[in-house]
């Protein structure tokens, strides 16, 4: 199975913790959100994994060597300019199509997540409901919501400037908060029209008004904490030696 690992941000919000290293390489208990990330993919079947870097970049590919890879085949996107979510998968899309468009999903995680999300059970809910793409999504206050309809189908999402929250004809009856874990099928990927760098969730509305299953997986029984901030890394530590995630 395969994946692609979101690691090409700046990391702003975590200086100074970024001054000198990417957020990839930022470390809780002595372990890089990287490697959490990449084995904890690995202990769901993962064997290949595709990672996008831009901020320090050489850094993560030194770091990457050091570690033999963690086991696994890894391959490096490197974007000159910041692509944001779609534009970096989509840069990367030849990762996912060499055997063209109808091999098996794979997953999209942003590098600065930390949870217990059970992918197995994502990947499962994925392919029974025959969607196009699958979200980690959970009822918790968010600066943004997604909206979803009874069947969990996506509707629209709250919160964007200049946008009309709501996919025309639908009817959205759940706000939930994404939580930068994704299970796709390939043959989404010949479907971003869009250019540039944008955000996957601009092609996930489109691609949601024209009918396709874009579906949410409530995760909220499990952990999950977005790294995003210095004092987030602090209390992800707490959690990690209270024993409240396991990695």
């Amino acid at each position: 199975m395969k994946a692609m690992i979101l690691a090409a941000g700046l990391g702003t919000r975590l200086k100074p913790l970024t001054n000198e290293r990417p957020k990839a390489l930022v470390e809780i208990s002595g372990r890089s959100f990287l490697e959490i990330a990449l084995c904890r993919l690995r202990s769901f079947g993962v064997k290949e994994v595709i990672i996008n870097v831009h901020h320090f970049a050489e850094l993560i590919q030194e770091y990457l060597k050091a570690h033999h890879n963690f086991g696994l085949r890894i391959e490096i996107s490197h974007e000159d300019l910041l692509l944001d979510t779609g534009g970096g998968l989509k840069k990367a899309a030849h990762f996912f199509l060499e055997r063209g468009d109808s091999g098996e999903p794979f997953f999209l995680h942003n590098v600065d997540v930390l949870s217990n999300i059970d992918l197995n059970r994502m990947l499962q809910f994925h392919l029974e409901k025959n969607a196009l793409a699958t979200l980690a999504v959970q009822d918790r206050k968010t600066t943004r919501y997604l909206l979803f309809d009874d069947d969990l189908l996506l509707c629209g999402r709250s919160g964007v400037k200049g946008e009309n929250p709501v996919i025309p004809g639908a009817k959205p009856t759940q706000d939930l908060a994404f939580c930068g874990i994704h299970v796709i099928s390939p043959r989404l990927l010949r479907r971003l029209e869009e250019e540039g760098a944008f955000s996957i969730l601009v092609s996930y509305i489109r691609l949601a008004a024209e009918g396709e299953r874009i579906v949410g997986f409530r995760a909220d029984g499990y952990y999950w904490r977005d790294l995003g901030k210095a004092e987030s890394v602090v209390k992800a530590e707490q959690d990690l030696n209270r024993r409240l995630v396991l990695q």
